[in-house]
């Protein structure tokens, strides 16, 4: 009986440590987010697009723990695949384009796109993406064409046949733009949880060097939500890499 109640007791200081972790010691309340966002939601149109289709999480994982991307090539491969697809209306698949030599900004011109891709990281067993649709069901045009697209190279290149992921993609409304900035982050600190690399910025598989980066070479919109200063937004991720993978250890702990 002494043993129940001393395993009790254990667990319920592990779920209220946990409670206090939903948010990192440094707080970051709406004026924090301003100095990271500078100014949200001021493009009438982007707002109309949000409120009538929404912005949301999407993510998948691979069958069973399956590894699937095992080099930088297969995470470009996939990054490739994203940026190709996001736009409908292309006459060939992206492995003829490939074939061909002719992959360059030419192939969207004229083109619409199914959604908007705010961010984005590809982990070695799963994926995570921030995503405004475009369309109707534009995220799930997107996610079966770029996924399906990836089963096929895949399964070619490394001789194995059948499915690569775990089922349909799942899809969470993002509700406040305070969710909307901490998601990205917690998007970007995947890497840096699992322990992959010490910095997000390391991480090549992400779309953070591109919210620390002004130039146009990118393939993720967030303007038309947000204008992002690459010095706040920094700090506001590298304050919470310690408590993230705390966080996720005492998950661990509690799911054992």
């Amino acid at each position: 009986m002494n043993n129940i109640k001393i395993n009790i007791a254990i667990n319920a200081y592990i779920l209220y440590y946990i409670r206090t972790l939903e948010f990192p010691p440094r707080r970051w309340n709406m004026v924090g987010k301003r100095e990271v966002l500078m100014d949200t939601m001021e493009n009438t149109h982007a707002q109309d697009r949000r409120d009538y289709y929404g912005v949301y999480h999407v993510f998948n994982k691979s069958i069973s723990g399956y590894k699937i991307f095992n080099n930088l090539h297969e995470y470009k491969r996939m990054i490739h695949l994203m940026h190709y697809y996001q736009h409908e209306g292309h006459h060939f698949k992206f492995s003829y384009v490939m074939k061909t030599g002719k992959h360059d900004t030419s192939l969207f011109v004229g083109k619409k796109k199914l959604v908007e891709i705010v961010a984005y990281c590809l982990m070695p067993t799963h994926v995570h993406f921030i995503l405004m649709p475009d369309k109707e069901n534009g995220i799930t045009r997107f996610m079966n064409v770029v996924l399906n697209s990836y089963t096929r190279y895949f399964n070619i290149k490394h001789r194995r046949k059948g499915p690569l992921w775990q089922s349909r993609s799942k899809k969470i409304l993002i509700e406040t733009d305070e969710q909307l900035i901490h998601l990205t982050r917690y998007i970007h600190l995947n890497p840096v949880t699992a322990y992959l690399v010490d910095t997000p910025e390391a991480w090549e598989a992400s779309s953070y060097r591109e919210y620390l980066s002004q130039n146009g070479n990118r393939i993720c919109a967030y303007d038309e939500l947000f204008q992002v200063n690459p010095r706040a937004y920094k700090e506001f991720v590298d304050d919470t890499i310690s408590y993230q993978r705390e966080r996720t250890r005492i998950k661990k702990v509690i799911l054992e």
